[in-house]
């Protein structure tokens, strides 16, 4: 179980370009659907609670799934696994872009990956609302916050919490309606 977790992480950390969002249809492919190690409800929560922490999503979810997986253990190994082939890569790229960062060939080279990216980075959130059952209100409330963020500036810290708080009170609300009305 740990060589395939490995080489799960390994394998994606060597072959995706766009970074830990473009990361996740891959690993969600592997884990959730070809290996079932972990339920696509279980990713979608792991996800959700990765995407607040600090550091690099990639590795995030990694440590999720290995621990999850394997424990302490596993979820060693699977960051291992997730970063060992890009830290060569960066490593590689630092060395010798110095070289290359003027030639208008290699500019065009990262001109054309760029709608590429984008459309990795899409990929999961557009499978994150089809497993959440994206309702207009949930529409409403993801489309708030984003332009909260991007138009308004706020900080997503603060959207994340008033996000958490409003769920809690929904939560606290819908408790006592179907308590009172003995559901």
């Amino acid at each position: 179980m740990y060589w395939d977790l490995f080489k799960v992480f390994f394998r994606i950390g060597a072959f995706t370009i766009g970074g830990g969002l473009a990361m996740l249809p891959l690993i969600e492919a592997d884990v959730v659907n070809k290996k079932k190690w972990i339920s696509k409800e279980d990713f979608t929560d792991m996800l959700a609670v990765t995407q607040t922490l600090p550091g690099v999503i990639a590795v995030n979810i990694a440590v999720a799934v290995g621990y999850r997986l394997k424990g302490l253990m596993g979820a060693l190994i699977a960051v291992a696994g997730a970063v060992i082939a890009p830290f060569f890569a960066i490593l590689a790229l630092a060395l010798f872009f110095k070289n290359f960062q003027d030639n208008p060939v290699i500019e065009r080279i990262f001109l054309g990956m760029r709608p590429v990216v984008v459309a990795l980075i899409a990929v999961p959130v557009i499978t994150t609302m089809r497993t959440v059952g994206l309702t207009v209100v949930t529409g409403f409330i993801a489309g708030s916050s984003a332009l909260l963020i991007w138009l308004f500036g706020v900080s997503p810290v603060w959207v994340i919490l008033a996000a958490g708080l409003g769920g809690y009170f929904w939560y606290r609300i819908d408790k006592y309606r179907k308590r009172r009305d003995g559901v």
